[in-house]
This record gives structure tokens, C-alpha cells and sequence, in this order.
């Protein structure tokens, strides 16, 4: 018997949709997302080209994070510092302060990266991982293609002007995504607020975090910031409260009063305006079904990814969710064998489909308990 079996979630829903946006950001380009559904929340021209300035150094992180998460690095690893990378060290640039000839190990080059924006650190990182900083940018430039950044190159690995070096807030905001998803536990950094780094030839010197949300009390954990005389001010923004996450990138701001000031208008913006519902937990079982000629009569079933959806306040809606598939389910079943379909239905229009998946195995009876029950369900339609 084919079956569709609703079940309805009381929750107002109000799905997004370009048009809703009310508010106005001062920045030649932002982007808005909620972290857990993906949907984007608001948008102004996020596929311009943009110069990253020193949100790149949120792709230099990554490639170390990616090589440490693979065994081919290590935190107490060192390198020696060049000279290339100590010229970077002099005024007029973000700095950690390291020397020639130092030997400063991963740990300390990724925190003076992170955290004091240092361009040295950057270069002393690159140049210890893949010989030179160029090779370096290689590697980050095909890091970016693979997590779907597509307008982006990057041709050094601290964002100092370069035409070469270029981005989208779009782009930035899916680097963002893969350094959160992937390297949680590394993420923790970019929350830290002062960084002390105790240097060769002098007393040890400390420089404080420069993204100016941290100071404020909205639940902002990272990310970067950036600065170039052609770009103006920018900034990857990150917060967390209650479970939920906002990821906001912005460019074009004027000032850097206008960078805290407006990224923090939009990712309260995003708190305050919408609301994110769990559809789906992937380690709950979504339902029961019966099961015809099976050694249980019932089975688990699920769907294998966590689902959310993210609503906008003022709008009431119902959403219902649906089981549908062809039942009683005839035993032989296999864990993971498709059973059915998960719907997600707003205002009688589907908005997602997933695989609905058996939970455990479930043998068949044997020929004396089928006839038995071949015989109930004929005079009875018993199952």
C-alpha cells in the first residue's frame, strides 16, 4: 500500500527569498548566512571582486590545519625565519616581530598569524611548508577550487596588494564555512584576543586580536579582518548563541568604525529578524513502520544528514514534513536500504526530498510463520 504519513512541526516559517531584506549595510559588498541551514540571509552584490587584504590569511590557516589534520605537520614543528619574511617585519605592516634565523615552530607562526595578523609569520609558515611563498599560493589557489571558491586566486599568502589577489565575499564566507566544519577545534584560536610572543633580541612583546567584535558582547568568535588603502576596510565575522551560527563577510567599509559597526548591525540583523528550526537529527530515528513477513514487526527509519531550515519571524506558516513510501515494508531488509522518501513541504510546495533509510537489518520468517501469516492476512488483513 502506498503511504504518506504527515507530521506537522508547530512552528511559524517564513522561507527566505531575495526580496525580504529591510535593512541597508554601508559596504561596497556583505553577505549574511546562517551557518547550520546555509541559507543566505542577506546579500549585496557578493560575487564583486574584491581585494581579501588579510582575511587570506584565513586560507594560509587552513592549509596548515589541513596538513596537521593529515599527519603531514605538526604543531612542534619549526622553521627558519628568512629574510624575506623578517622584511615584513619592519613598520608599516602587520607584524609578529620574528628575526632572521629564528626557528619558530608551527604553533607560535599560526597564533601570530591569527591573532597579531603578523604578514611575517605568513610568509615564514609558507615558505616552511612548500619551499617558497609562490609554491605556497599554489597550494592555497587549488584549495580554494576544490571547496567551491571560484572567483578567487590568491598570489601570496598574507593579502598584501596584489591585483592578482583576489576574492568575493561570497568565496570568503565558503572559506570560512570549511575552516568552522573542518577544524573546529583550531577555529577556538580565532577568539583569542591578545597573542604574546616572546621574542629573539627583546622583551616579550603582546598584540591584542584587530577584530573589533570580539570586544563586544554579541557572542563573536572570529574571524578576520583586513585593510587595504584600494579595498578600504573589510571583515569575516562569526558568531555563535545558543547553538545557532551567523558567518558575515563585508568590504567596501568605509572606516573602521564603520567595519565593527556595520558587520555587527548585520549579524544582529540575522538574530533578530529569523529564527533556525531543526527538521531532522541524523542519529534520531525519524519513525516506525510496520514490516510484512519480518522477524520484527516494526522498523526504525531515518534520514542521514541533520536537516534546518531557517524562518523569518514575521511570517506565520506551517510546515509539515512527510513520510512517504510504498508499506508495509516486506522483510529481507538491510541497514541503509531505502525505504522511502522524507518531504519537507511548505505552503503545499516541496522545499526539500531526502533518502528515508532503514535503521537496522530485519530477517525474513520462515516458510511455516509466512504461510501463517500469508493466511491472517488474507482473513483478517492483519499484517
Amino acid at each position: 500500500m502506498f503511504r504518506i504519513i504527515f507530521f506537522y512541526l508547530l512552528i511559524s516559517l517564513g522561507f527566505i527569498s531575495n526580496s525580504y531584506s529591510n535593512i541597508e549595510i554601508k559596504a561596497r559588498t556583505a553577505i549574511l548566512q546562517d551557518f547550520l541551514s546555509g541559507e543566505i540571509l542577506y546579500e549585496k552584490e557578493p560575487d564583486r571582486s574584491i581585494y581579501p587584504a588579510s582575511m587570506t590569511k584565513i586560507m594560509t590557516s587552513i592549509i596548515a590545519f589541513d596538513l596537521i589534520k593529515l599527519g603531514d605537520l605538526s604543531l612542534e614543528d619549526k622553521f627558519i625565519v628568512s629574510e624575506k619574511a623578517w622584511r615584513l617585519s619592519t613598520s608599516g605592516f602587520s607584524s609578529m616581530f620574528i628575526m632572521v634565523g629564528d626557528e619558530v615552530s608551527v604553533e607560535n607562526l599560526l597564533h601570530g598569524i591569527i591573532t597579531a595578523s603578523g604578514n611575517d609569520a605568513c610568509i615564514a609558515l609558507a615558505e616552511g611548508i612548500a619551499g617558497t611563498e609562490e609554491e605556497f599560493a599554489i597550494l592555497m589557489t587549488a584549495k580554494a577550487k576544490e571547496i567551491g571558491m571560484e572567483n578567487t586566486n590568491f598570489s601570496n599568502s598574507s593579502g598584501i596588494n596584489d591585483p592578482d589577489n583576489y576574492s568575493t565575499v561570497r568565496d570568503i564566507l565558503m572559506m570560512s564555512n570549511y575552516l568552522i566544519k573542518e577544524h573546529p577545534e583550531f577555529y577556538k584560536w580565532f577568539a583569542n584576543k591578545e597573542f604574546t610572543w616572546d621574542r629573539t633580541g627583546g622583551d616579550p612583546i603582546t598584540q591584542g586580536n584587530r577584530n573589533p567584535l570580539l570586544y563586544k558582547n554579541i557572542g563573536a568568535d572570529g574571524i578576520k579582518t583586513g585593510y587595504l588603502a584600494v579595498e578600504k576596510y573589510s571583515l569575516a565575522s562569526s558568531l555563535e548563541r545558543k547553538g545557532r551560527r551567523l558567518i558575515a563577510v563585508g568590504s567596501g567599509f568605509e572606516t573602521k568604525n564603520s567595519r565593527s559597526r556595520e558587520s555587527s548591525k548585520l549579524l544582529t540583523y540575522g538574530l533578530t529578524n529569523f529564527d533556525l528550526v531543526e527538521i531532522n537529527d541524523s542519529s534520531k530515528p525519524i519513525d516506525k513502520i510496520d514490516v510484512w513477513l519480518g522477524k520484527q514487526n516494526q522498523l526504525d527509519v531515518y534520514v542521514n544528514e541533520d536537516i534546518y531550515k531557517t524562518i523569518k519571524k514575521a511570517k506565520k506558516k506551517l510546515l509539515k514534513v512527510a513520510l512517504k513510501y510504498e508499506g508495509p515494508v516486506e522483510a529481507p531488509i538491510k541497514k541503509d536500504d531505502i525505504i522511502g522518501k522524507f518531504r519537507v513541504v511548505y505552503d503545499d510546495e516541496l522545499v526539500g526530498e531526502y533518502n528515508l533509510l532503514a535503521a537496522s537489518n530485519i530477517e525474513k520468517v520462515n516458510i511455516f510463520t509466512r504461510l501463517i501469516k500469508s493466511l491472517n492476512y488474507l482473513i483478517w488483513g492483519d499484517v
